[in-house]
């Protein structure tokens, strides 16, 4: 409920991923503002995090589940041309670590003059090591160390075994898929309605069937279940002959685990990361990362350590990928923390869960400037209301007063 994307995980930035996936791309001309696609659950989220930051996204799509990446391009591409001009489409994923952002916005613009020529064009990363965590590109030609110019793609190949990694990177023609990819929309559209006219056709149906609520666009239901669950990759990049990757070396990671954190980020002279409230000693090569309360560490290596207000993770560098293992064993047992996140989000603002027992609760709720809870009524409970900062405008029964900070006021049954 609270996913990678909107969490900031570096000391030195204090962006999230999904704000810092808009902010790294100024430097580019004539860039619109953005235009987001992501699950319903998390749209309060999203808005919040675009207020944040002044950014005003063009719209805000809400995908009812997930459908992977064709279907979400094609509702893109789609909205795109019905708003504006036949536009050139720079399709990002919100969770991206890119250190050279510099380097990234040359890399961009390298993409843009094959996207002009009507091609569809992918963004590939030299690869590091043999990984088995990412799905790789081969292209026709060799690349060379340092080049940027676009290479004709020849296939995909999805996570490998590891004896098939090391083959790959023992070869030139291989490179990290990183799911960036770059193109006209109407070529985007006509090459997903050349190779998959299903999803072509559920995505016209499922924005004919979308509509407005708040700031945000909700898809059609039962439109979009009907597209069928595939990659862009897969769904076109195979099959086209407009394909293009052009190799990006700019410290890439898609940080899809605690240790690929650990990996790309600013270490101490000791192979130490640290964020939030930390004091080290006697310790190396560590990820410390806190949330609220002081971690203290001491005569440990190579731990992982996360703390957030509702759990804390303590594992070995080397078992990182075995959390999803974890997270499954805290559903079997019907643990709370598997599924919510203490913060929820509201239109208004938002609230955290502090503390609770058997017939009592304790929260605390920001509400925006301007913005207003609805009136409510309980059968069950009462309620103490104290203002911590800031000014209220309350409403009981008919009934108006203004709270200032230090000012309290108590709602009874009903």
């Amino acid at each position: 409920s609270y996913p990678k994307q909107f969490l900031s995980l570096s000391e030195n930035n204090r962006n999230t991923f999904i704000q810092e996936t808009f902010e790294r791309l100024k430097g580019i001309e004539n860039l619109m503002q953005p235009l987001i696609i992501c699950n319903e659950e998390h749209r309060f989220i999203v808005g919040e995090q675009m207020r944040e930051k002044s950014i005003k996204p063009i719209s805000i799509l809400l995908e009812p589940f997930g459908r992977n990446t064709a279907p979400a391009i094609a509702i893109a591409a789609l909205n795109s041309l019905r708003n504006d001009e036949d536009l050139n489409l720079l399709v990002l994923s919100a969770d991206h670590f890119i250190q050279n952002k510099e380097k990234f916005i040359e890399v961009i613009k390298k993409g843009l003059e094959y996207s002009k020529k009507g091609k569809i064009v992918t963004f590939g990363v030299p690869p590091t090591r043999p990984e088995t965590g990412y799905g790789y590109i081969k292209t026709e030609t060799a690349f060379k160390k340092g080049s940027i110019d676009g290479i004709k793609i020849n296939k995909f190949v999805e996570k490998p075994l590891e004896h098939e990694a090391k083959k790959m990177f023992a070869k030139s023609n291989y490179l990290w898929n990183s799911g960036i990819f770059l193109g006209k929309s109407s070529v985007i559209i006509r090459e997903i309605n050349k190779f998959c006219p299903d999803i072509y056709h559920k995505a016209v149906d499922t924005l004919n069937s979308s509509r407005k609520d708040l700031n945000f666009t909700r898809l059609g239901k039962d439109s979009f279940i009907k597209c069928p669950n595939i990659s862009f990759d897969l769904a076109v990049m195979e099959k086209t002959d407009l394909g293009f990757v052009v190799p990006m070396e700019v410290g890439w990671s898609d940080v899809g685990t605690w240790n690929s954190l650990w990996q790309e980020s600013h270490k101490d002279e000791r192979g130490n990361v640290k964020s939030g409230n930390i004091i080290l000693d006697k310790s190396k090569n560590n990820l410390l990362i806190s949330n609220a309360r002081l971690i203290v560490g001491l005569g440990i290596n190579d731990l992982i350590v996360v703390e957030t207000n509702d759990a804390l993770l303590v594992a070995n560098r080397k078992n990182d990928q075995d959390v999803k293992n974890m997270v499954s064993l805290l559903r079997d047992k019907n643990l709370s923390q598997a599924n919510f996140h203490k913060k929820a989000f509201r239109p208004w603002g938002n609230f955290l869960s502090i503390e609770s027992g058997n017939n009592w609760q304790v929260k605390r709720i920001e509400v925006k400037p301007k913005c207003s809870l609805s009136l409510q009524m309980h059968k069950h409970r009462t309620e103490h209301w104290i203002v911590v900062s800031g000014e209220a405008f309350v409403e009981i029964d008919n009934k108006e007063l203004i709270l200032e900070e230090n000012e309290s006021t108590f709602i009874p049954l009903g």
